[in-house]
């Protein structure tokens, strides 16, 4: 993966200007009447470190659109412009009257919300801000991000067409899943996005703009989705895990071929829904679970990288009556060379995403780099050497939880503790119940003293930076550490 920028990768935290962070070519085509414009591919092939990867990313795009083209093509011929330009039209009359009539199904009023990446990569451990002021009024809705922070020198600034996209798929998927496959230009019509100019969430020419789709692309759908929560309750989305790109450049000594390794790095996990615990290891709220990650096989076959954990670790999610997916230990040997590591794409190290309606938070995220008997942390932004024998080991926190995890039932508990996915430890601190070490039958006399009356301390988890395990610390006491 790369865009031609002052680093491999695209994520680079110190880019000085747009310029320095990628080829910035205006819309042009690429394909004329069905033959390929050499001079214009060869303009961006000679410009990005992989041209052989990037071709064959252009290539996809381009046999898609053929493709596209021919149905489309098919579809005129078969019933004629007319009638099919009148079907569109029909569509969108017909998706833009839902999506009103499921808005005007929520109470009106403007709830707000907000969420924040770790910081900007220049100014270090200073979190920039989304804010959100969601107004809900008959059968439309504005999201206003203008309380957001000012743009920053470093490279989180999104373009308005990113805020424009996060803030329409947030609030998509509040509205009946059964409109899912059938939403279009009719779907926007309701929606009323403000973003202005030289706020974070729009950022004036000529910032950087690196970590847009990422950082804090997932910052406006998180404090999106806590607003909306806000009005539709039984509807409510706890905040996903952060998201843990770390990029390694290096020399493969197989080939002697530079490399990026940008696969198989995984996220946390989703945050749980009304009515359901969040799915582990789908990757980003950006995405909604539907990009998924390679093989351990396909890794290692590209990348001179040994994968030696991937595993859902024990605690490590935002509790609830539905609980966060769980958080993921991945854990990689370099059998490479020396080289460089990028967090660019990282968040969650000081910064958690919300719990819902009383469900706890996405725990803190690490990674850290074993070397011999050092154990280096590795901030988010941040750039770091990497030594031949290496591990890396990303710790990506699960998903915030919905609901007081008081009100779980204590079947789903036991489960939960069989599955090892809680700990007997985490059921009565943070549960509530009381379980047998042994047959893991629960103690209902104690459950229920436990369960009588709210806790005069909460307990979260937290890793153990010096262990690598997660424990159980006070409510809140991983935040004021970190800061």
């Amino acid at each position: 993966m790369d865009t031609g920028g002052s680093f491999p990768g695209g994520y680079f935290a110190n880019a000085y200007d747009i310029i320095a962070e990628g080829l910035c070519i205006q819309p042009s085509k690429v394909i004329n009447c069905g033959v390929e414009d050499a001079a214009v591919m060869a303009l961006i092939f000679n410009n990005v470190r992989w041209p052989v990867e990037t071709r064959i990313d252009c290539n996809a795009m381009i046999a898609t659109s053929k493709f596209a083209e021919n149905r489309i093509v098919a579809t005129l011929q078969r019933y004629g412009r007319d009638t099919v330009l009148g079907a569109i039209h029909e569509m969108m009359d017909r998706t833009e009257r839902a999506v009103r009539a499921e808005i005007a199904a929520m109470p009106d009023g403007t709830y707000t919300g907000e969420a924040s990446t770790d910081d900007d990569g220049t100014v270090l451990d200073e979190p920039v801000t989304v804010r959100v002021d969601v107004t809900i009024k008959g059968d439309s809705i504005t999201l206003d991000y203008s309380r957001s922070d000012a743009q920053r020198p470093g490279f989180v600034n999104c373009i308005y067409a990113t805020t424009y996209a996060r803030a329409v798929a947030s609030t998509i998927i509040f509205m009946d899943p059964a409109l899912a496959n059938f939403h279009n230009q009719g779907s926007l019509r309701p929606i009323t996005v403000i973003a202005p100019p030289g706020n974070v969430t729009n950022g004036n020419y000529p910032c950087t703009v690196g970590a847009s789709p990422v950082n804090m692309g997932g910052q406006v759908m998180e404090a999106s989705i806590e607003a909306l929560g806000k009005a539709k309750p039984d509807r409510s989305i706890a905040a996903w895990g952060k998201h843990r790109g770390d990029y390694t450049f290096a020399v493969d000594p197989r080939s002697g071929e530079r490399y990026v390794r940008t696969t198989f790095d995984y996220d946390g996990s989703a945050g749980a829904v009304w009515g359901h615990d969040g799915m582990t290891g789908p990757t980003t709220l950006n995405t909604l679970g539907s990009v998924q990650r390679g093989s351990v096989e396909e890794a290692e076959i590209r990348f001179p990288w040994r994968m030696l954990r991937l595993q859902a670790r024990t605690d490590f999610n935002g509790a609830g009556r539905w609980r966060g997916g769980g958080g993921i230990d991945w854990r990689a040997l370099n059998e490479g060379s020396d080289g460089r590591m990028a967090t660019g794409s990282s968040d969650g190290d000081l910064t958690q995403g919300k719990g819902a309606q009383g469900g706890q938070p996405v725990p803190c995220c690490r990674t850290i780099i074993l070397r011999s008997d050092q154990k280096i942390r590795v901030k988010p932004h941040r750039m770091a050497e990497i030594k031949k024998g290496d591990i890396i080991v990303k710790l990506s926190a699960g998903g915030a939880g919905v609901g007081d995890p008081f009100q779980r039932p204590l079947e789903n508990v036991v489960t939960d503790v069989r599955d090892e996915k809680v700990s007997a430890k985490a059921a009565r601190l943070i549960y509530g119940v009381v379980l047998d070490p042994v047959t893991l039958k629960v103690d209902a006399e104690a459950t229920r003293a436990l369960r009588s009356a709210p806790p005069a301390q909460r307990y979260e988890a937290e890793i153990n930076e010096e262990t690598l395990e997660i424990e159980l610390k006070p409510a809140g006491a991983q935040r004021e550490k970190a800061l």
